[in-house]
Order: structure tokens, then C-alpha cells, then sequence
């Protein structure tokens, strides 16, 4: 009887994640954009490399501005609602882009870019407690990890979609390859790469409408997070006093601060290895995103795999950072003109090898598979009534994606972009020490 009821519990559920299976599928469609689009806008802008990346900054930043609002809004509307609304700001987004594009106005790319990241964090703020709370808090990890799939998938389909759509005729174009043309060639060249932005952000307007209204229409349950009972426990302090705050739970600060840098090492890994590998000549430098999300979801399926049965998701976490270290390492001092570390692992398979440096940025990814999802369940765990605002405030960790790829552009421009990298250290070190201790940590002493 209990095995059946079980079974009728996860059949119920399989609607649902389904359909936030396809959301998370849009936000890596929205989020991975940016890795196509910081080397592409600095061509068309003509921007510095800390100009470049302020088109990612400007979208992480929404995050840390609209987490807490969305929550609000969420109590208000429900987070069916703030799902469809969500979309909707994106269309508004995509819309700004059109003029945008036209004008070539660089702050008006940044204000389309606000939006954008406006919309996505509504959307991540309604749809993550879904994913933790929708079964067993034991097996959290494992439903992010295929939310991961998903959301990263479309991380590697993006950027070579991208470049066939809106780039055409340009895609061998670099950074160093137009800044040697004549002025005359140069100017025509970037007025093309402008106007490629136009049809597809309109189309992309009109499918995100249509998903605002399937979505409208489809059957999801709204969850009661205010009123869950799970981890009450946990929701006393020392003293036996119940806690008035979401400040009050160490692990779920912890937790926050290593959303916030592993964040900004998957945005670094994500935008920066295009941006880096444009400046060094590399051809179609706007695909190579897809490599950071290849590695990723190589992460994500390894971790779906062995966890729990082969190892505890801490312990994953705790692999996570020290390969994240000793990848950080190898990219500060690899070399940039060997491609021995990529002919070796996919050299044999056709697909185009890279410098080592950029192989390095490559397998970032990988190491940063397995932060996400295990960070969630270890912060949210006890929060009990909790846990809305506690999701909120992962969400605003997400804003280290604004500020840690700024850091990295100041300091590529300071020293040199391969010796920036060495900023990815006491990230990963963060991360490790939130493996290893952060997480156990129930209250403030």
C-alpha cells in the first residue's frame, strides 16, 4: 500500500516537474545568451573588456534588486501567476533590444538587459522551490541536477544557435580580426553585425508571448511554502526560542555567500572563455560557451549517476571545489598556443580543438556541475515556514554573477585576461569550506 501510494505521489508530481523542466530549459535559452552576446556587443559597441562584460553585470544585478519583490510578489499573485508575469517581462526585454540594436546605444542594450534579468529572476524565484519541495527533501539534489540538464542543454544549443542566426556571414568575425580591417570595412562590418540582432529578438517576442499564455492555461498546483512543516525543528534557536528571521540560520547565510561565488566562477567560465579567447584570435569565439555547458552537463550526469549511490552529495561538493582549483590553476598557467590538452580529450571526434588556457576555462564547467544543486537542499534544510524568504535570498546570491565577472574584467585589464583567473581561487576555496563545515553550521554562537 505504501509503495503504491508512492507511486501515485511521483506520477502526480511528473506533471509538474515537467512542465518547471521546461522553464529551466528557458532560463539557460535566457541566461547563456550572454555568453554569445558579451564578445558580439563589444564588436558592435566597440567596448573595453570591463564595458564588455557590464552587459553580464547588468543582468545578474537585476537578481540582487528583484529576488526579495519577486517573493513578494509571489505571496500576492501565486507563483503560477509570477511564472506567466515573468515571461512577460521578458518580452518586454526582448522588445528593448529592437531599438536597442538600431541605435546602437549601449545603455540602452544595458537597460534591455535589466529587464531581462528582471523577468528571469521572477521565474527562478517561483519555479526552485518547486523543484525542493515538490518530493522527498533527499532526493532535491538529484531533481536539480535534471533541472540542470535542462537549463544547460541549453546553454550549448544556444551559442551556436546564435551564431548561425543572428551572427550569418560574420561568424569567423573576432575583435583583433576588426579592429585590422580598414575604417570604411570595419563600419560596414558592424552596422551588419547590429542589424542581425533585430529578427530574432522580434521572433523570440512572439514565441515568449505564446509561452505566456500556454502556461496560463495549464494545470499547476501552487505550493504553500508559508505553512510547511517539514524541518520545524530546526526553526528553534539554542535556547529552545523560536527564530523570527531567515538571518537567524548560519547554514542558509553560508549558503547564500556560495551561491553568490560559485555564481560568479560559472558566469566567468560561462562569458569570459568567449570574450578571452576572441581577444586571442580564436575563430568563432561566440560558440564557445557551448564547451563551458558541455563540460557542464557532463557534471550533471555523472552526479545523477553516482549520487547518493556512489557518494553523498557533500562529498560531490567537496570534489567539486578542489577540482575547481586545480582547473584554475592549470588555465593561469597553461599555454595558449598548445592545443595538446584539447586534441587529446575530443581531438579524435572532429569537433574544433582549442588552446589549452581555453580548454582549462572549458572544464570549469565541470567542476562547477554539482554547486548548484547541492548547495540548495543543504541551505534550505529546516527552514520550514522559512524556506520561501530563504529561497529568495539564494536567488539574490545569484548577483555574484553581476560583480565577480567585473572583478575578473578590472583585473584583465590591470595585469593580463589569463592572469585574472587567478581570482578563481579563493572562490573555489569558499566553496570548499562551505562543503566542508558551512553547511553544519545551525546556529550563531
Amino acid at each position: 500500500m505504501e509503495m503504491t501510494m508512492t507511486n501515485e505521489k511521483a506520477k502526480s508530481n511528473f506533471g509538474p516537474l515537467a512542465v518547471i523542466g521546461a522553464l529551466f530549459f528557458i532560463f539557460g535559452f535566457v541566461t547563456w545568451q550572454n555568453g554569445a552576446l558579451v564578445p558580439y556587443l563589444q564588436m558592435v559597441l566597440q567596448l573595453t573588456e570591463t564595458e564588455a562584460l557590464l552587459i553580464a553585470v547588468t543582468f545578474y544585478f537585476a537578481f540582487t534588486i528583484v529576488a526579495l519583490p519577486s517573493a513578494s510578489l509571489l505571496e500576492k499573485i501565486g507563483y503560477k501567476n509570477g511564472i506567466v508575469v515573468g515571461l512577460l517581462v521578458l518580452v518586454v526585454g526582448f522588445l528593448i533590444y529592437i531599438p536597442a540594436a538600431q541605435s546602437k546605444l549601449f545603455w540602452l542594450f544595458l537597460i534591455a538587459q535589466f529587464v531581462i534579468g528582471s523577468g528571469l529572476t521572477l521565474l527562478q524565484t517561483a519555479a526552485n522551490p518547486y523543484v525542493v519541495k515538490i518530493g522527498p527533501i533527499e532526493s532535491a539534489a538529484v531533481r536539480i541536477m535534471f533541472m540542470g540538464l535542462m537549463n544547460k542543454g541549453a546553454g550549448v544549443i544556444v551559442p551556436l544557435v546564435f551564431t548561425a542566426i543572428v551572427l550569418g556571414d560574420f561568424s569567423g568575425v573576432t575583435a583583433s580580426s576588426l579592429a585590422a580591417m580598414p575604417e570604411a570595412e570595419r563600419l560596414q562590418t558592424i552596422d551588419g553585425l547590429a542589424s542581425g540582432l533585430v529578427n530574432p529578438y522580434i521572433g523570440m517576442a512572439i514565441i515568449f508571448i505564446m509561452l505566456a499564455g500556454i502556461m496560463k492555461k495549464i494545470s499547476l498546483p501552487e505550493l504553500d511554502l508559508a505553512h510547511d512543516e517539514e524541518g520545524q525543528d530546526a526553526t528553534h534557536d539554542v535556547n529552545g526560542k523560536d527564530k523570527t528571521s531567515i538571518m537567524q540560520f548560519p547554514s542558509l547565510i553560508l549558503g547564500a555567500l556560495t551561491i553568490f561565488v560559485y555564481v560568479g566562477a560559472e558566469v566567468i567560465a560561462g562569458d569570459t572563455i568567449g570574450l578571452f579567447a576572441s581577444n586571442l584570435g580564436v575563430a568563432n569565439a561566440t560558440t564557445l560557451t557551448s564547451y563551458t555547458m558541455g563540460f557542464m552537463l557532463i557534471g550533471y550526469a555523472l552526479g545523477i549517476v553516482l549520487i547518493p549511490r556512489v557518494m553523498s552529495q557533500e562529498f560531490a561538493l567537496k570534489a567539486s571545489a578542489v577540482t575547481g582549483l586545480i582547473f584554475s590553476l592549470l588555465v593561469v598557467f597553461s599555454d595558449t598556443s598548445s592545443m595538446s590538452v584539447s586534441e587529446v580529450l575530443w581531438g579524435w571526434s572532429g569537433i574544433p580543438t582549442l588552446p589549452n588556457t581555453i580548454t582549462f576555462i572549458a572544464l570549469l564547467g565541470f567542476s562547477n556541475a554539482i554547486v548548484w544543486p547541492a548547495v540548495w537542499p543543504l541551505a534550505l534544510e529546516g527552514l520550514g515556514k522559512f524556506t520561501s524568504k530563504g529561497s529568495a535570498l539564494l536567488i539574490m546570491g545569484i548577483s555574484g554573477g553581476a560583480l565577480l565577472p567585473l572583478v575578473y574584467g578590472l583585473l584583465s585589464e590591470s595585469i593580463n585576461g589569463q592572469s585574472a583567473y587567478w581570482m578563481m581561487i579563493p572562490i573555489y576555496s569558499f566553496i570548499l569550506f562551505y562543503a566542508v563545515k558551512g553547511h553544519k553550521i545551525k546556529n550563531w554562537k
